[in-house]
């Protein structure tokens, strides 16, 4: 058996196939992950890279094993897996690595009702199980049978927005040969919308770009083709289609804060009052207009665990995160790329402006993305940059790493990576000059390792 403590992540299982990752693998996580949930029935399914479907068959193969039967639902995207656990309310197993290059695949598993399962709800438990030894199963071998559930996908998305009235649209969409090139012609028919796909070829070799649309690089051919064609708006999926990035009419990058923002202002208008989840580095826009909106703001620490356990805390209809998922309420609390899309589209498509007036007053200030920096000594960068800006700081907070906030209205986060050696800084201010001003102060601290 391979090494799991390469693979088995803080979220998922991912890993290089088959050095780290390989159909054993795959074949004793399905028997564990029934023998842990005691799970009857359960449902996967799998990317368009060249290593899943073996993966797939595998985890099956291990499950049935168990006893539990499998729904093989095939390719889809991860959001896809989400509605199926949710409206069947069994158990799943998405086969995907995201974003990460092709020599790469994983796996997301979710609880009934598309819970997630991380390391302290249940991941770390199918791993010590696995280095065991799995016991034999029941007399009884479950069943694996095919079933195609993208056009119930597709009818319950489209119950969630109403877009009977909108206006036509030229829709420029990249889907990185990842699984929007399946999702998004299945869930655009019938609507007034003209596109223009780029690399909607599933391939896993991803021989155009990296389905990574939270790298400004990976966005420059939509860029140009919103340009090139005059189309009123672009949208970037990532691999398995579970985020989702925005292109306004001019080809300039929308912030997800952004998106966010004006998410949370729809839910709100069909909620009064309702929770809004964000974490620690969407832009500070976001709180604002909730709470101008008479909603209440919840501020997490990053990842979708976190955000998707406070929005079963407080019953938040909407949560949004800078890297580009989106959570909704009706939609198990899970994330999914195409809603946030479909949102966008309705907003953009019941009024007469261009996109980037529409999200004039969502986008109030400057902000510089997240930027990666080697650090040998994370713990040691951030003491030296807690002590330069603590005492002149309006706020200091430790929810997720650090976060120091300043009278002007600037703040800036710094996290260590979970899996690497590096540290994350995402700086806001009021205009552009503060906030690079801010930034590349904190980035010469950072990397020249002095003191104050």
């Amino acid at each position: 058996m391979r090494d799991l403590s390469r693979i088995f992540k803080a979220y998922d299982v991912r890993g290089v196939v088959p050095a780290e990752f390989d159909a054993d693998v795959a074949r004793a996580t399905g028997a564990a992950f029934v023998r842990l949930l005691g799970a009857p029935r359960i449902v996967t399914a799998h990317d368009m890279r060249e290593s899943s479907v073996p993966l797939a068959e595998a985890f099956a193969e291990g499950a049935a094993s168990q006893g539990a039967d499998v729904i093989a639902a095939g390719l889809g995207s991860t959001d896809l897996l989400y509605f199926a656990a949710g409206s069947l309310n069994i158990p799943g197993a998405m086969f995907t690595a995201s974003h990460n290059p092709a020599k790469y695949n994983g796996m997301k598993l979710c609880r009934a009702g598309a819970a997630p399962i991380g390391q302290e709800t249940g991941l770390a438990d199918i791993r010590a199980m696995i280095e065991a030894g799995i016991p034999a199963g029941p007399g009884r071998r479950g069943t694996v049978a095919r079933r195609d559930l993208l056009d119930s996908y597709v009818r319950h998305l489209r119950t969630l927005v109403d877009l009977a009235q909108i206006r036509p649209l030229t829709v420029a969409v990249d889907a990185g040969n990842g699984m929007g090139g399946l999702t998004v012609p299945a869930t655009f028919t019938g609507l007034p919308l003209t596109v223009i796909p780029l690399y909607f070829e599933l391939d896993g070799s991803f021989p155009n770009h990296e389905a990574n649309p939270i790298e400004p690089a990976n966005l420059r051919d939509l860029q140009a083709a919103v340009r090139s064609s005059g189309a009123d708006i672009g949208l970037a999926f990532d691999g398995d289609a579970d985020r989702c990035f925005v292109v306004d009419e001019r080809g300039e990058i929308v912030s997800p804060s952004t998106i966010t923002a004006l998410v949370a202002d729809r839910e709100l208008a069909r909620e009064p009052g309702g929770t809004i989840i964000h974490n620690v580095i969407v832009s500070r826009a976001v709180p604002e207009l909730v709470t101008e909106r008479g909603g209440v703001p919840v501020r997490t620490r990053v990842g979708h665990s976190f955000i998707k356990a406070e929005m079963a805390r407080t019953g938040a209809v909407f949560g949004g995160e800078h890297s580009g998922h989106f959570y909704f309420r009706d939609f198990w609390r899970a994330d999914s790329g195409m809603l946030a899309a479909l949102h966008v589209l309705a907003a953009l498509g019941s009024q007469d402006r261009p996109l980037s007036e529409l999200l004039g007053g969502y986008a109030r200030y400057s902000a510089s993305g997240e930027i990666n920096s080697e650090i040998a000594d994370a713990a040691a960068a951030m003491n030296v940059i807690e002590k330069a800006y603590a005492p002149d700081a309006a706020d200091v907070d430790h929810l997720d790493g650090l976060t120091i906030s300043f009278s002007d209205g600037s703040w800036f986060n710094l996290r260590p990576s979970n899996t690497e050696p590096l540290l994350r800084l995402n700086v806001e201010g009021p205009d552009d000059a503060t906030m690079h001003r801010l930034r590349d102060e904190i980035l010469a601290r950072i990397r020249s390792g002095r003191e104050a």
